[in-house]
């Protein structure tokens, strides 16, 4: 069992630390530009509609709404989370591996090696 199958004696999920920032990546780093910066605003807007799905479901549980009506809820969200973490994915390829490519040395293998690791932590989900 993970942490995030887990759930404490509040029915809450444990939190999962933030993976440790990466050097050169980190909130101070003011000029980095990330591959997903172009589409921020999209990204941010499709967020909130997740959000506001995740809303539903409490919402639903609280009003004791029919378990499959709930289920397919959580389908329908799990499937927005999945098309966002793909976006973001190919937006990570495009932009950050790619950059890595291009200067060469060892970037671009740490660039793979972080593009395998969150590849891989998708398909455990």
């Amino acid at each position: 069992m993970t942490t995030t199958d887990a759930a404490d004696a509040t029915g809450e999920a444990p939190s999962q630390a933030p993976p440790a920032p990466h050097p050169g990546h980190g909130p101070h780093d003011e000029h980095q530009v990330y591959g997903y910066h172009k589409s921020k605003d999209e990204h941010l807007k499709r967020l909130r509609r997740i959000e506001g799905q995740i809303r539903g479901l409490q919402r639903m549980v609280g009003e004791d709404v029919y378990c499959i009506d709930i289920l397919t809820q959580v389908s329908a969200s799990t499937k927005a989370l999945q098309a966002f973490a793909l976006q973001l994915l190919e937006e990570h390829l495009r932009h950050c591996v790619a950059d890595a490519a291009v200067k060469g040395g060892a970037e671009i293998d740490e660039k793979v090696e972080e593009a395998k690791q969150a590849i891989a932590r998708l398909l455990r989900t």
